[in-house]
């Protein structure tokens, strides 16, 4: 298929805390998307600081690394067809209160800086990141049984 890609997708502390980490899977797995690496993680603070570092320069980033470190958290590597521009939406906006109902932070969220989830924003970004979270030999390739009813 010409448009399968991964993308990279983390369950913040505060998603992990408040249980929602079973919840925010099975929406991905209803849409169809093939999970294909999963960790439950204490992020150290050199990882954060990687994976935040176009933030470096902005005031929250010491507030950001901090929250991050706060608690484990749940990373994933998801596959599919427009799966990082879908998951996006999936998620919802940033600020949770621009959050429409029926995304991930429009249900489960209030502000911004508790907004449970990231997601990879671009192919590119979504490489980056599955690359610093994940070592190629933690990735599976299958097919799904389900791929044939999908696409």
């Amino acid at each position: 298929m010409s448009n399968e890609e991964r993308t990279f997708i983390a369950i913040k502390p505060d998603g992990v805390q408040r249980r929602l980490v079973g919840d925010i899977i099975k929406r991905f797995e209803l849409k169809g998307f093939k999970m294909v690496g999963m960790k439950f993680i204490k992020a150290p603070e050199s990882l954060l600081k990687e994976h935040y570092a176009d933030l470096k320069d902005r005031p929250f980033f010491p507030g950001l690394v901090s929250y991050m470190t706060s608690g484990p958290v749940v990373a994933m590597v998801w596959e599919g067809f427009n799966v990082v521009k879908t998951g996006r939406v999936m998620l919802g906006e940033t600020n949770p209160a621009d959050s429409k109902p029926g995304t991930i932070r429009g249900d489960f969220c209030i502000q911004v800086g508790r907004n449970i989830i990231h997601g990879s924003d671009s192919v590119e970004s979504a490489n980056t990141e599955i690359n610093l979270w994940f070592k190629p030999e933690e990735l599976c390739s299958y097919t799904s049984c389900s791929s044939s009813w999908l696409y």
